[in-house]
This record gives structure tokens, C-alpha cells and sequence, in this order.
């Protein structure tokens, strides 16, 4: 065995990776640890759900990325749990001792203890998750070319997203313009641009961890597309038939969920305080409090910016700049 400090890298998403790249020429055993053994390209992940794009086109290998790091290891593994005070991570198979932690495991989605929506209106965290609402977005489409019933038929072509964040607005963009530019020639009996799409925020603005410029820009964007935004409105149900907003019912059999998200459980075994979302609040440093070798980064991370004061954004570029700094800080350390 090495003598070498082990640095575990729980997670191969931007954080993750940032992290294991900046730890290339580290004097140190560097393991990623992940469930899957893909890197997957988040953002473009509504380009795979709208046909755009394929699975393979926005995904590949941990290995394969980081193969030139001799330093470094992949291990395919689903991490169960944090001991703090035994320095290990506890794994399917067991545990695994480190020197230093990063914790860059994500997040899912949340449906505010409504889980019972979950089959109705999916989510888009995944690969899996953006094949089947592609599937259910083409299907939609099929059915109404076949549907002679009216009011049937503007259910099947109804389509309303969930949540005003950066996933909901590309969703509802990219639904609109496959309905508006990519099939009217493919359908004889029914026209898609007549299709319906409603984005659904309950803030009063989107986009709402950004600037007001970039919401404002948003809203206008979608809204010159055709897309009805709908502000402070809070989904009250969901069901096969309809969504409910208040005592307001629209018809719809489309509703995908892009409204809120928790962090992943790892962060729960820490022992240590989380926020609403389950992300884990860290120290200015990203370090987990009374933990100084245990850092915590990008979705998992309660993390406020230095310069406004504001809660870091849940994009790839503020796991990027975390990712980054962490990497320097350990490095610092060990030399």
C-alpha cells in the first residue's frame, strides 16, 4: 500500500473532475468515486430530452477523461456514508480510508413531500430521465394526431413545465420550438403549432438565483417564442389528468417537473448542519465545519458569494470555480 495521502473525490461531475484535475501532479493517491462511470454534460441534458441530441453525445467516460492522471483511480461504487471521525467513506462494499474528502455527490430531484407527482411529472437529473420524457414528448404528439376529440386533443398538445430555474426555462424553450420548427411536415391530421406551453414559477421571477437583467431576458425570450409564463403560481396538484394551480385546472397528460432539488442523502450522515435543501452548510473555505480536511462543493454545498452575499447558483460553473479552489487549498496543504 502507498504511503501516500489519499484524497477521495466522492462524485464525477464538474465539481468533481475540476477537483481531480487540479490534483493532477499532487504527491497523493487521487480515487474518484462514482455510481456511474460516465461523466454526464448536465446542461445539455433538455437538448437529449427534446431529440436534439443522444445519450452519447453528452456523456462520457470517467475513466477515459482523467486516464492521463497517473496519480488517479475511478472507483464504480455507490457511496452509502461519511464517518468524520474515523476519516472513511462507507461504500457497498465497505469503506475506504482518506486524507482528504471532497464531497461533490449532486443532487436529485424534489417534490416538497409531494412524491405521489413524481410519476406524472418526471424530473430531469438523468440520462434515464431524459429518455423517457423525450419518449413521453414524442408520444404526445402521436396521440393527438390520432385524437378526434377536441378538448382531448389541446390536452395532448398542452404541455407545462414546473419550476422557473435555468432546466425549467430550457425545457419550455426547446418544447416550444420542436412544435413551432421541428415536426409541423412529420403530421397530416394534427398541427403542432398550435401546441401549448406553459412555464410555471411560484417566485416572482425566474431565474431567481441570478440577476433580474438575465430574468427579465429570460422571460422576454420565452414569451416572444409563444411560451405562456406563468409567475407566482404554486402547483396544488398533479395527476394523469391535469395539473392544479390553486382552483385553477388545466388539462394536460405533459407535466415535467424542473422545480426544486435536494442534495444527495451523503450529506444527511456529516452530523453536521444542513439547509432546507439538505445541502450542507460549510465554512468560508468550503470545509465542513470542525473538519478541515472534509470539503463539500457544487450542489451539496450551502455556499454563499463572497462578493454579494447571494447563494452560488446551482450551475456547472459556480461546481467549476469550487472545484478549482478546493484543489489549491489541497494542494497547498501538502506541500
Amino acid at each position: 500500500m502507498s504511503k501516500r495521502p489519499v484524497i477521495i473525490i466522492v462524485g464525477g461531475g464538474f465539481g468533481g473532475l475540476q477537483t481531480a484535475r487540479g490534483l493532477a501532479r499532487a504527491d497523493a493517491v487521487v480515487v474518484v468515486v462514482d455510481k456511474r462511470n460516465y461523466h454526464l454534460f448536465q446542461p445539455l441534458l433538455y437538448q437529449v430530452a427534446s431529440a436534439v441530441l443522444s445519450p452519447a453525445d453528452i456523456a462520457k467516460p470517467i475513466r477515459r477523461i482523467l486516464g492521463p492522471q497517473k496519480n488517479t483511480y475511478v472507483v464504480l461504487d455507490e457511496v452509502k456514508g461519511v464517518d468524520l471521525s474515523e476519516n472513511r467513506i462507507i461504500v457497498s462494499a465497505g469503506s475506504i480510508h482518506y486524507d482528504y474528502l471532497v464531497l461533490a455527490a449532486g443532487a436529485t430531484h424534489s417534490y416538497f413531500g409531494n412524491s405521489s407527482w413524481q410519476s406524472f411529472a418526471p424530473g430531469l437529473k438523468t440520462i434515464d430521465d431524459a429518455t423517457s420524457i423525450r419518449r413521453r414528448i414524442l408520444l404526445a404528439f402521436e396521440a393527438a394526431e390520432l385524437e378526434s376529440d377536441e378538448s382531448a386533443r389541446e390536452a395532448r398538445l398542452t404541455f407545462v413545465v414546473v419550476g422557473g430555474g435555468p432546466t425549467g426555462i430550457e425545457l419550455a424553450g426547446a418544447l416550444r420550438e420542436i412544435a413551432m420548427e421541428s415536426i409541423p411536415a412529420d403530421f397530416r391530421l394534427v398541427d403542432t403549432r398550435t401546441a401549448r406551453v406553459v412555464l410555471v414559477e411560484g417566485g416572482n421571477r425566474l431565474l431567481g438565483s441570478m440577476s433580474e437583467k438575465a430574468s427579465a431576458r429570460a422571460k422576454r425570450d420565452l414569451e416572444e417564442m409563444g411560451v405562456e409564463v406563468r409567475l407566482n403560481t404554486l402547483v396544488t396538484a398533479i395527476d394523469e389528468e391535469g395539473v392544479l394551480f390553486g382552483d385553477e385546472r388545466l388539462a394536460t397528460h405533459n407535466v415535467l417537473w424542473a422545480a426544486g432539488v435536494k442534495a444527495s442523502p451523503i450529506g444527511e450522515s456529516l452530523g453536521t448542519k444542513l439547509d432546507r435543501a439538505g445541502r450542507v452548510v460549510v465554512e468560508p473555505d468550503l470545509s465542513v465545519p470542525g473538519h478541515p480536511n472534509a470539503f463539500v462543493i457544487g450542489d451539496m454545498a450551502s455556499v454563499k458569494s463572497a462578493k454579494n452575499g447571494k447563494p452560488v447558483p446551482g450551475v456547472a460553473q459556480g461546481a467549476l470555480q469550487m472545484g478549482k479552489f478546493v484543489a489549491g487549498i489541497i494542494r497547498g496543504e501538502l506541500k
